[in-house]
């Protein structure tokens, strides 16, 4: 007996060593697979998070730049107005503030204002504002001066910034007023504040005109950062446009890292600054971490379930050895020195059986932890799942639109990096080669929310190779939006509306919209400001002459014809790349 258990305890030495060095080694992999997996993924979705940031920021500077350069054509087709003018001349103002609110809600501008020569308001989109003196005023002074359009940011009375376009209203050389659009720039900064981003614009001098957080216009980035910190701001800028129905987690923006990027604005030496926290970041790689420690866990609980099962089978052994030997006590209980054998073979049993119920309950605890693991990680996964549904439920339509679209243009990145920055350019200063295809897809990319809600057959011919000329993108595509639309308007009472796109490059690169429209009536007028065949309400007639002084201004020419078999044809043409003329010779 006492041979069987020594073969016993024998077998059981390297069992525990190969028990106690398989934990070591399941503990040491965990933990270098949970550190390289942190360092790994925490690098990966920083960069993420830093493309999605520039992304985001590029595109707000061209929003910027599409709104500064879309109100900055409006003084001067304003100025020519023959009804302001008429009413500037002969002093009846009776239906000038009328005229004025015709036009601003086409051309999308904060106001508009009429002010005299002597600088007092005569007409205004804000019936509040008549009657009020901006003879003193930068805007009036600068204008006066002047026989440009003037852009003037100055301060309002009842916080921030106004950012206003001016130009003087003549006749005969006689200034007789002057005429003011003031930009909508707190749009902007609506929607800048429907992400997880604080955003500021500083003008040259270093001073904020634009941002998400009110308190920090009219300080210095340091003065602004001292009175409210970034984290702060962002999450005003979320209780802002959210309606939580609980106060967000203080871990979510307390202590954590917040990246800084910076980029130039093309106009009057602007630029914006955005700041972006790293929560989204902690969150995914922790979501990570919880699945690899759980599976570590389970391993480990299979690995006491495999060594519980062994304790129980030597535990039937001795069983069975302790009533062998209570069978041998009874014989041999004349053999003293035999008994004692046996009472310390019944002693290191006992001692077996109490490590084999120290194991079990090992095993058991370590099963209960692992159910434990489980719940807060399915708890984790519902609250995201509600924190998800919630954001959905709450947000307004047009940030969600926002956050869709902005979803597609990120699944998009690689595509229109190039495009957006072309965007960030103002028009008519920097001149760079312009793809005339690419501008022909993302105006039809652009004008998609308008095509689904009508069934138009729309014909795209376009050439197999590059089509280049000299000249700004968003102009360019401006020039195509506006026809599109035109086409639109003009087919809707046609049984099968059609358009066609024809781009094609020869001496001069021609771009053609045709349409199975009632053509049209009258030609010689078509290009004039303010001339419109539209109800009252659908326009004011801009889009032509704006979309004319943009081919002029890119050294082209915007005509317009009735087609032969029907229908209105508009023809661009512009002056072609040279180098690409050098390259076809």
């Amino acid at each position: 007996m006492s041979s069987a258990f020594e073969e016993q305890e024998e077998s059981k030495r390297p069992d525990r060593w190969f028990f106690r060095l398989a934990i070591v080694l399941i503990c040491l992999l965990g933990v270098v697979t949970i550190t390289v997996t942190n360092s790994l993924l925490t690098q990966r979705f920083t960069a993420s998070t830093v493309n999605r940031a520039e992304v985001r920021l590029t595109l707000y500077v061209a929003s910027l730049m599409s709104e500064l350069q879309r109100n900055s054509i409006v003084p001067q087709l304003l100025a020519r107005d023959p009804d302001l003018i008429t009413a500037l001349e002969d002093r009846n103002y009776s239906l000038s503030t009328q005229r004025l609110l015709s036009f601003v809600d086409e051309i999308g501008a904060a106001s508009l204002t009429l002010l005299d020569e002597n600088g007092r308001t005569v007409a205004a989109t804000d019936r509040n504002r008549l009657g009020e003196s901006h003879g003193d005023k930068a805007y009036f002074v600068n204008a006066t001066r002047t026989n440009s359009t003037t852009f003037t940011v100055s301060d309002r009375e009842s916080g921030g910034y106004a950012f206003v376009y001016s130009r003087k209203v003549e006749s005969g050389g006689e200034t007789l007023g002057v005429i003011t659009v003031e930009v909508d720039m707190p749009k902007l900064e609506r929607g800048w504040a429907g992400v997880s981003d604080a955003v500021f614009v500083t003008n040259s001098e270093g001073e904020i005109i634009l941002s998400t957080e009110p308190r920090w216009r009219g300080l210095a980035e340091e003065e602004a950062l001292t009175l409210q910190s970034a984290p702060s701001a962002i999450e005003r800028a979320l209780r802002a446009t959210q309606d939580w129905a609980t106060p967000p987690v203080d871990a979510y923006l307390g202590g954590e890292a917040v990246l800084r990027r910076e980029i130039r604005v093309p106009f009057q030496g602007w630029r914006m600054v955005s700041f972006t926290t790293y929560s989204s970041v902690r969150e995914k790689v922790n979501g990570f971490l919880a699945i690899e420690v759980m599976g570590f866990a389970l391993l480990l609980a299979l690995l006491f379930w495999a060594s519980n099962r062994k304790t129980a089978s030597r535990l039937v052994f001795f069983q069975r050895e302790s009533a062998e030997l209570r069978q041998l006590n009874a014989r041999l209980q004349r053999e003293i020195s035999e008994r004692e054998k046996v009472e310390k073979t019944l002693e290191v049993a006992e001692q077996t059986l109490a490590q084999s119920s120290k194991l079990a309950a090992l095993g058991e605890m370590s099963a209960a932890v692992s159910h434990e693991l489980n719940q807060p990680l399915a708890a984790m996964k519902t609250y995201l799942a509600g924190a998800r549904l919630l954001l959905q439920r709450k947000r307004p339509d047009e940030a969600m639109s926002s956050f869709q679209r902005i979803d597609d243009l990120i699944d998009r990145m690689g595509q229109i990096t190039r495009q957006l920055k072309s965007y960030a350019r103002k028009g008519g200063e920097n001149l760079t080669p312009v793809d005339c295809r690419a501008a022909v897809s993302s105006a039809l990319a652009m004008m998609e929310p308008q095509l689904k809600t009508r069934k138009v057959n729309i014909t795209r011919t376009l050439p197999s190779e590059s089509v280049l000329i000299m000249g700004d993108r968003l102009r360019l595509e401006q020039v195509i939006i506006n026809l599109l639309r035109n086409a639109l308007d003009a087919t809707k009472l046609s049984e099968e509306p059609a358009i066609e796109i024809l781009l094609a490059a020869g001496e001069t690169v021609r771009l053609t919209v045709r349409d199975n429209g009632p053509g049209i009536e009258n030609l010689d007028e078509l290009f004039e400001p303010f001339y419109t065949t539209k109800q009252p309400g659908d326009g004011v007639g801009l889009g032509l002459a704006i979309s004319s002084g943009i081919v002029n201004d890119l050294g082209g020419r915007l005509t317009a014809r009735n087609a032969i078999a029907g229908g209105a044809v508009f023809e661009v043409r512009l002056p072609i790349y040279e180098e690409q003329v050098a390259a076809a010779e």
